[in-house]
């Protein structure tokens, strides 16, 4: 399993944590997500390899910036 770990900000509540859930989601490969608004903290998971550039840009979508830890 692949999983690659990036860095939020902008995030604050159980909502924004949704909100990224969300759009993230909808990413080629993406299994299992965690995200913490308290840490900043987003980890994908999936079997096959996940496009860093495509989660950035989900992230974005959701309204946060996102660099890959």
């Amino acid at each position: 399993m692949s999983t690659n770990e990036f860095q939020v900000t902008g995030m604050t509540c159980g909502h924004c944590e949704m909100s990224v859930r969300e759009e993230v989601g909808e990413v080629a490969g993406v299994e299992d997500i965690q995200v913490s608004a308290q840490t900043g903290k987003l980890v994908v998971a999936g079997s096959a390899q996940i496009d860093d550039a495509a989660v950035i840009a989900a992230v974005s979508e959701a309204g946060y910036q996102a660099v890959r830890v």
